[in-house]
């Protein structure tokens, strides 16, 4: 894995030069994000993302922290215990350099389980490391068991139907194989391309049906302007 995401974040972070990531998807074409954007503030934030550290508390797992934006913002305004976990190595480099006292390199799905949290928030399309539908049990199944009583799983996504096309009758048409929110994303920076990987958008009916038969409560937080989502699950 090239960590693309990761660097482009880094030379943010040490006015390396920065530019444009260029992202891409299975369905979509490519597209401009200013790297910029990962580092604002909480002004700057989408709804659905204040809501989420609105409610935030207790001891906090930030899962794919990025540049850290989050966590920084729970750690410096609200005083409260982060710890901010992501696989690139470059992101946690720059979260460390902005000040993040517990960052660290590292796949969820790798976390002990003696470690235990009131919070985990995984934000910006929070299922997306999920990758494919089939894995989500998986993913639920291990942020359940990292859970304190009374703890909350805060996440959020998108319902992607918009993006399919339409028959005359008002239908979607969808792929007839897997789940139409299972995308392949690619990323390109600085002229290098990463490999395509599995990134998934999850629609609220199967995110709270997932939840349920993995034995945690789905509670629909807050809707977004654009069929994006923030839900709440907890055991």
């Amino acid at each position: 894995m090239k960590d693309l995401f990761g660097k482009a974040i880094l030379d943010f972070q040490t006015n390396n030069a920065p530019e444009n990531l260029i992202t891409e998807t299975s369905i979509s074409e490519e597209d401009k994000m200013s790297v910029a954007y990962l580092f604002r503030d909480f002004n700057e934030m989408p709804k659905l993302e204040q809501k989420a550290l609105s409610l935030s508390k207790g001891k906090i797992l930030d899962v794919g922290c990025g540049a850290g934006s989050h966590s920084l913002y729970l750690q410096n305004k609200r005083n409260l215990d982060v710890t901010a976990i992501d696989i690139s190595k470059n992101a946690i480099k720059a979260c460390q350099l902005r000040g993040l006292a517990s960052a660290k390199v590292t796949n969820i799905l790798d976390l002990d389980a003696y470690e235990k949290f009131d919070t985990i928030l995984l934000l910006m399309n929070g299922t997306g490391i999920f990758g494919k539908l089939k894995e989500t049990t998986k993913y639920l199944q291990k942020l359940k068991s990292l859970l304190l009583p009374n703890g909350q799983i805060l996440i959020d996504s998108s319902d992607i139907i918009y993006m399919f096309d339409e028959d005359e009758d008002g239908a979607y048409v969808i792929p007839a194989n897997g789940y139409y929110g299972e995308l392949e994303f690619s990323l390109s920076y600085k002229g290098e391309k990463e490999d395509y990987f599995p990134w998934l958008y999850l629609d609220y009916n199967t995110l709270q049906n997932a939840a349920f038969a993995n034995g945690l409560q789905c509670e629909l937080i807050l809707e977004g302007e654009h069929y994006d989502y923030l839900a709440k699950l907890s055991i």
